[in-house]
């Protein structure tokens, strides 16, 4: 019997992003994932902590890996988990750039730091993953080496998302998937339905998803006085996230910044039309007023003008409908760029054997 092949991964392992990955490489590669993080969090005085606890990571990975004795590294992130991977010793690693770029903010003092980190990593690094178009402008502004770029998207499971029939209905069903932080402008969003409440557009905007502007938000909805039209559902149980997609008519999404966006495929390949800020991450999946609406960043009346236009161009919108599902399974289908990452790992392993 052959021994099964074993992966050494560095990054948040709570994330759904990483938890997609993982399962993808046990589901379609048959690998052992072994993980380990960072345990303190990157916000306030914590991050003094997880400075000192970053100095001291590699020796808790060398450790691990005389433990297990892993055939590959991946990692997440290149400016933190990437550079772990680099210095790590084991041969293949692959990275992956999280979003349209790793120097983030970029207005950081540390931005020199990172980037010196970064360009290690990349020069490094055996494989590097852009797992949409927008990241390759940046890595190409860094001068890496495209050969050893792979441009794939993980992909959603398609078959927990589907299409279902919606009936007209005259009041309009929007629903908002990102976590309730700063950089996901929430607040936009609540002011654009603002805006519709006052011209009479009778809707239900359910937000899910938890995080520190929580309190901030529902706040804004009772002092705009939609409180009773906006529904705040928490963090719940992905299992429930299909059929409150299927429910819904209109995908909203206001980041500032984007890379590639689990929560758009899923919209996309539930039949819900996407309205989404009109920057890179977005532009290589969604054309204006065609298969969804870009809106600009922080553009309230903006988002509120182009949900009436889809509200009032209901042809449109179903052709659009249509045409994303079709678009989901031909490039973000989980079962098939899970089963071609999968495969490009046990080359990868292979080709490094023989050496």
């Amino acid at each position: 019997m052959t021994q099964k092949k074993k992966i050494l991964f560095l990054g948040e392992s709570y994330r759904a992003d990483a938890i997609t990955w993982m399962n993808g490489l046990r589901e379609f590669g048959d690998f052992e994932i072994i993980t380990w993080e960072l345990k303190s969090s990157n916000s306030g005085l914590n991050r003094i902590k997880r400075l000192f606890e970053f100095k001291l990571a590699l020796l808790h990975i060398r450790k691990l890996i005389r433990q297990h004795n892993p055939d590959m590294v991946i990692a997440e992130r290149t400016t933190s988990y990437g550079f772990l991977a680099a210095l790590s010793g084991v041969e293949p690693f692959a990275i992956a750039q999280q979003g349209r770029t790793d120097l983030w903010p970029e207005n950081s003092i540390l931005l020199p730091l990172k980037r010196a980190i970064q360009n290690y990593a990349f020069k490094k690094a055996t494989l590097i993953h852009a797992w949409g178009p927008v990241m390759i402008i940046s890595m190409r502004e860094a001068n890496v080496d495209m050969t050893k770029v792979m441009v794939l998207p993980k992909g959603i499971n398609l078959n927990s998302f589907h299409v279902a029939a919606k009936n007209p209905v005259t009041t309009m069903n929007a629903i908002v998937t990102r976590s309730l932080l700063p950089e996901y402008r929430h607040d936009t969003i609540l002011k654009a339905f603002e805006i519709l409440n006052r011209e009479g557009v009778d809707f239900v905007l359910r937000i899910v998803g938890d995080g520190k502007e929580l309190q901030n938000l529902k706040n804004l909805a009772k002092k705009l006085n939609i409180d009773q039209k906006v529904i705040f559902l928490g963090r719940i149980d992905n299992r429930l996230l299909p059929e409150l997609l299927q429910q819904s008519n209109y995908y909203i999404s206001m980041p500032i910044t984007e890379g590639v966006s689990a929560s758009l495929f899923e919209a996309m390949a539930a039949g819900c039309y996407p309205l989404v800020t009109d920057i890179p991450g977005n532009q290589s999946w969604i054309q204006h007023r065609q298969n969804g609406q870009l809106i600009e960043v922080d553009n309230a009346k903006m988002l509120a003008h182009e949900i009436m236009w889809a509200n009032q161009n209901n042809e449109t919108i179903q052709t659009a409908v249509k045409n994303n599902r079709d678009f989901v399974e031909k490039n973000a289908n989980y079962n098939v760029n899970m089963k071609i990452i999968a495969d490009r790992y046990h080359e990868l392993i292979h080709n490094f054997k023989k050496r």
